[in-house]
């Protein structure tokens, strides 16, 4: 291992005790290697059992789909597919693939490893979490549920090795934008197969020396809970326009401890910025702060299942105490908006009206659902993943609650994986949720909540909202889709299953020498484009 990375190591270990140690400089490894804060150890490598943004930022940099995204528009632009011809009606997609597409072992990328992948996807064993991403294709749900046995039946095929071709049951507006997505991305059959059944999880395929892949990246060294790097991949059809020679994650949950390191040189980016200091980079290095709109809203998701959060009027009661403005104002602090509202605004979709703040109406609910001030209202537990800033907000509504309503709440941390499952087998009360887009369209955040949807994590169904989301899947014209989904948000906010809170800004430290890093709504990250100036090292 070279001297600068055993260094680096070093200091890292120091790093996460809340210690530094000086290496001789602020140059810790290659000057062309871009280190970043990721937030959180990544769930998994598989790109296809993949539900967060922690994992999503290593998938962009080790896989790539048929579709990229321009990382300052979000225009779609051209992956491993070179071009494609959709028919009149939308509904038959057709895909030449680049002939020159590698895997990081020199093997051509064909189109029958996309039907591998996609079969893989939608395998019932594996319980790929975003399988139904993928049922906009003809039969691909009815393979997903057991109906059907033979994948020959589902609508993709490779006609050739360079041409795929893709039949939808309907037309899907923002399905090039998805292909850019990890539940989309191919994988090598042959590889994945020598450590296990195509639908066997966790499996060490996913290691070092064994993942093959084919984005721009591959990866080269994995230490659990401390750091992850990728390295150029020479296969890559595009090498010589990637200037970067790897990236380097580092899961580092504690935004303080995260600022230290990118203070003391150890880091080139952030994940994210305790919002106490915020302020302070503000006023004395505005050059060093990035603040820009997400795509994303935050929200507190109710256990619809569990009593007393199975009446809408005490959901609804929780929604309305909270002073959304409050916590934006102070203590956030990063350019979010507060919003009662669950979608984001902007892509000419206007949200349906909000959640409002009201003390008094939320105060008559409570007493409507049997508890005056409230008495008798049993001690409820929220959920948070561990992290000051949702530790802050927790505090700051716990607060709300207690004043205005006279509700007593425990709140709980756990980290990331632990977390994700205890919400995903509804085993909890109130709990922390977000949802940064997986495409720019308001129909990303509200079939999640969907009856069937398997992203519905608070035991939500309305028979009504299901309807209105399945008839707005019908339509190509945008301004019919979003009147349906309008009338959808109106029902689902006079429910509340969820109570919003703000939309996201993205907030995070970035060096001078970082350069070709375009902000967008979905954080989609520039490796491909971006540099490490050597001249400011």
């Amino acid at each position: 291992m070279p001297k600068a990375l055993n260094c680096l190591l070093s200091s890292w270990l120091l790093v996460l005790g809340g210690l530094f140690v000086s290496c001789g400089g602020s140059d810790v490894g290659s000057a062309s290697v871009l280190r970043l804060g990721n937030g959180t150890e990544p769930e998994t490598l598989d790109p296809h059992l993949m539900t967060g943004h922690p994992e999503f930022k290593v998938a962009w940099a080790l896989f790539e789909g048929l579709t990229t995204l321009d990382p300052a528009t979000l225009d779609v632009r051209p992956g491993v597919a070179e071009s494609w011809e959709v028919s009149e009606d939308g509904l038959l997609y057709r895909f030449r693939l680049r002939p020159d597409a590698r895997w990081s072992n020199g093997d051509p990328v064909t189109a029958r490893d996309f039907v591998f992948a996609w079969k893989r996807m939608l395998t019932p064993g594996l319980a790929a979490p975003y399988a139904d991403f993928l049922f906009p294709i003809d039969s691909a749900q009815a393979y997903n549920n057991g109906e059907i046995q033979d994948f020959g039946e589902v609508g993709v095929r490779a006609v050739e090795d360079l041409i795929l071709e893709v039949r939808l049951i309907r037309p899907t507006p923002h399905f090039l934008f998805v292909q850019a997505m990890p539940f989309y991305f191919p994988v090598h059959e042959k590889s994945l197969l020598e450590f296990g059944a195509i639908d066997q999880r966790d499996t060490r395929w996913t290691r070092p020396g064994n993942l093959v892949s084919n984005g721009a990246f591959q990866l080269a060294e994995r230490a659990p809970d401390r750091f992850l790097r990728v390295e150029k991949n020479p296969h890559y059809p595009g090498r010589d326009a990637v200037r970067l020679k790897g990236v380097e994650f580092y899961p580092i949950d504690s935004a303080q401890t995260e600022e230290r390191a990118f203070r003391t040189g150890k880091l080139h980016q952030t994940n994210s910025l305790a919002p106490n200091k915020i302020d302070v980079y503000r006023r004395e290095n505005p050059d060093l702060l990035r603040i820009h709109p997400l795509y994303g809203t935050y929200f507190y998701r109710f256990n619809t299942t569990r009593p007393p959060l199975d009446d809408a009027r005490v959901r609804r009661a929780l929604a309305m105490a909270i002073d959304r403005r409050d916590i934006v104002e102070h203590v956030t602090r990063g350019g979010q908006e507060p919003t009662g509202s669950f979608v984001p605004p902007g892509v000419g979709y206007t949200p349906a009206d909000p959640i409002p703040r009201d003390i008094e109406e939320a105060r008559g609910l409570l007493a409507e659902a049997g508890f005056p001030n409230g008495e008798g209202f049993p001690r409820l537990s929220l959920l948070y993943n561990t992290s000051e800033s949702h530790r802050s907000v927790a505090e700051a509504v716990q607060f709300m609650w207690k004043t205005h309503l006279g509700v007593e709440i425990e709140l709980m941390n756990q980290d990331w994986k632990v977390y994700l499952n205890t919400v995903a087998q509804l085993d909890y009360e109130i709990a922390r949720g977000s949802w940064i887009g997986d495409y720019v369209d308001p129909q990303n955040f509200l079939e999640i909540l969907a009856s069937d949807s398997p992203h519905n994590r608070c035991g939500y169904s309305n028979a009504e909202y299901d309807s209105l989301i399945a008839q707005a899947t019908r339509f190509r014209g945008r301004e019919e889709r979003y009147a349906l989904l309008r009338r959808a948000e109106e029902i689902l906010l006079a429910d509340a299953p969820v109570a919003p809170i703000y939309t996201y800004a993205s907030i995070f430290l970035q060096a001078p020498e970082v350069k070709g890093w375009g902000d967008n709504l979905m954080d989609y990250p520039s490796y491909r484009q971006a540099w490490i100036e050597e001249s400011s090292q």
